[in-house]
């Protein structure tokens, strides 16, 4: 059965591509969730419109994502750990440290975006690489220091 996608899907095809897939793909799966529609003569005329439609759709999330990750950029990050007199740390910073930090500064942030490789166990200061959209990422400085007291 011939489809025309009205979103892009993984290892099928991307918005507006006509697509020969199972009657039973299209009927119970791509149509029922509005990610496909008949490939009929006058759905192949309206092509266009729903290629712009998503267009303007992601450049508006587009905008955003930019506006979201110029305003993390702007944030800087305090956090302190507590050592011993050997400067030994204990305790961690983990993601989720990182976006109470960020939620606290007046941003949300998906604790699951924060690409942190392992938990920060040692002072210093860090870049924090926080994805907020598929191909927008942005860096947050975050300075862990040593814990008064």
């Amino acid at each position: 059965m011939k489809v025309i996608l009205t979103e892009d899907i993984a290892k099928l095809g991307i918005c507006g591509d006509t697509v020969e897939v199972k009657a039973g793909y299209a009927r119970n799966f791509l149509m029922p969730r509005n990610l496909a529609i008949p490939a009929t003569k006058g759905n192949l005329r309206a092509v266009d419109d729903v290629k712009k439609q998503k267009e303007l759709r992601d450049k508006k999330r587009l905008r955003g994502a930019e506006k979201v990750r110029d305003d993390l950029e702007k944030l800087t990050l305090n956090t302190e750990l507590v050592t011993d007199d050997d400067g030994k740390v204990f305790g961690s910073v983990t993601t989720h440290t990182i976006a109470d930090l960020i939620e606290k500064a007046g941003n949300k942030v998906e604790r699951r975006s924060i690409e942190l490789e392992e938990p920060i166990k040692a002072l210093g200061v860090y870049t924090i690489k926080i994805k907020v959209e598929k191909e927008v990422f942005a860096n947050v400085k975050l300075f862990v220091e040593k814990k008064a007291g």
